[in-house]
């Protein structure tokens, strides 16, 4: 196994194309509030929240690969799934807005949460994305890859019949399938793992481990490749926001063998190097709870930082939950990467009044 400069696997990166939709770097700084409250580990944060694109966001990232994708198929409309308040739907609407492509947005019902124009959904509704609403059984956690990329298709073929060339991507951007053939999610985050580095070095510090929340693979995937390839010792965490461990270990790995290969590298990824923890999935995907509700208000006040309902909460709780049960050691540096998705606090916002009152 090889180690890699990071000016090489740029070079390998840029052979790739790619728009732009981003504000990068993103800030990463230190966490002193939080960090003193918990007595633990030195937290520091990566920003990816403010990546400017649509309230920003980790899947802007991707977008830039995916859109440069879809525009170089000579596609015109990009149609993709996720659950209702889902911020990668939104982002995906946004940056094909910018680039004149039609956005179809398949929406599942994955949790009670009723259907209304508020948090994400209403900014999907300003882009005048076509929303089609699904029920499903699968409540609690992620809609299943087949199931939802047969869907999709029988919308392709129906936008194809209208006259239209339609690009089926999955959720996230993350699994390949539809018209999405190579890893390109993941290799937005083995860029973002290079920007990491290199403001690791500009400040002098390095991570003993990076915290994430993990929802459909390709940030940990990415990430883990990236911290690999650089010769890196940190160790990526991934908090589980939808499925177990155990079945959600094999797409993780499935996408990082991937990124691997069509970067032509030398880089070996063993099961134990992908570390999650489904511990805080509680109630299910995007169930808010007691737990959910305090750890917004804590890192609000302590810091001025709004996490999200669904993905970044959850993730902060189990990092705030392994520093607390002496996972990490006190000369440990952690970094978490906030991923985004804000808006949907507001759609939240009855069920967190009732938690917090």
């Amino acid at each position: 196994m090889k180690k890699y400069s990071s000016e090489v696997l740029e070079n390998k990166i840029n052979e790739f194309p790619s728009v732009s939709l981003t504000s990068l770097p993103t800030p990463l700084y230190s966490l002193e509030n939080l960090s003193r409250e918990l007595t633990g580990p030195e937290i520091l944060i990566k920003r990816d929240d403010l990546t400017g694109l649509a309230f920003g966001g980790n899947k802007s990232r991707k977008l830039e690969l995916i859109i440069a994708d879809a525009l170089k198929k000579q596609s015109d409309t990009l149609i993709t799934w996720a659950s209702l308040q889902s911020n990668w739907c939104l982002q995906l609407a946004a940056a094909a807005r910018r680039y004149g492509l039609k956005p179809i947005l398949v929406l599942f019902k994955t949790s009670d949460l009723p259907f209304f124009y508020d948090g994400n959904l209403l900014l999907d509704f300003l882009l005048e994305a076509e929303i089609q609403v699904k029920e499903t059984e699968e409540k609690g956690k992620s809609v299943s890859q087949e199931k939802a990329f047969s869907l999709l298709k029988e919308i392709a073929e129906e936008e194809k019949k209208k006259g239209y060339k339609p690009y089926v991507v999955s959720v996230g951007g993350s699994a390949t399938g539809g018209d999405m053939d190579k890893p390109l999610g993941a290799l937005a985050y083995l860029k973002a793992m290079l920007e990491i580095a290199g403001q690791l070095s500009v400040i002098n510090k390095e991570v003993s481990h990076i915290v994430i929340a993990s929802g459909s693979g390709a940030t940990q995937a990415g990430l883990l490749v990236g911290a690999k390839a650089l010769g890196l010792k940190t160790k990526v965490i991934g908090i589980c926001v939808s499925d177990k461990k155990e079945e959600f270990l094999l797409q993780v790995k499935d996408i990082a063998l991937k990124l691997i290969e069509i970067l032509q590298i030398d880089v070996e990824i063993e099961d134990r190097e992908i570390i999650l923890f489904d511990d805080y999935l509680y109630e299910g995907y995007g169930v808010v709870n007691k737990q959910v509700a305090e750890i917004i208000r804590l890192v609000f006040k302590k810091e001025g930082l709004v996490l999200d309902p669904v993905y970044t909460s959850k993730a902060m709780i189990g990092l705030v939950d392994l520093i607390e049960k002496g996972y990490f050691s006190s000369k440990d540096r952690v970094l978490f990467v906030h991923t985004g998705g804000s808006p949907a606090l507001f759609a939240f916002k009855d069920r967190l009044l009732e938690l917090l009152s």
